[in-house]
């Protein structure tokens, strides 16, 4: 599991390290699904404060599942957290939710087909002999 990371403000990238750590954390049991991971993090309103920390988690389950958790707080780590908590959550409810895959029709005909004994098998060289042979001599 790769975990990438993306911030342009300051702050935001001191925290580089936490994102990661806590990431690896509560990934832990889900790391064999996931193959990406990218945390970014932005400050909405700028130097103003308030809920302004946005962190988005989007996270690459296969090459056509994606799973984007955001959040909103007043600091980095607790935007970090319930993002992570948020996309954790997600990927278990699809993961429990996922529905077996279908068998084809054609895979269960070939299943159900006996195999062939070395008894119901012709010799290719008796057939081979038939051809070469004259049929009245």
């Amino acid at each position: 599991m790769r975990i990438l990371f993306k911030s342009r403000d300051p702050e935001a990238i001191a925290m580089h390290e936490l994102a990661k750590a806590r990431s690896e954390f509560m990934f832990r049991r889900l790391a064999w699904l996931i193959s990406k991971a990218t945390v970014s993090l932005s400050d909405i309103n700028g130097p103003r404060g308030g809920l302004d920390k946005r962190c988005q988690v989007e996270v690459q389950v296969n090459r056509e599942r994606t799973v984007v958790a955001r959040s909103i707080a007043r600091d980095w780590r607790g935007a970090i957290d319930l993002a992570l908590a948020r996309a954790v959550r997600t990927l278990v409810r699809k993961r429990e939710h996922a529905q077996p895959r279908r068998v084809r029709a054609r895979t269960l005909a070939w299943k159900l087909i006996p195999e062939p004994t070395l008894q119901d098998i012709p010799d290719p060289r008796m057939r081979l002999m038939s051809k070469i042979a004259p049929a009245g001599t």
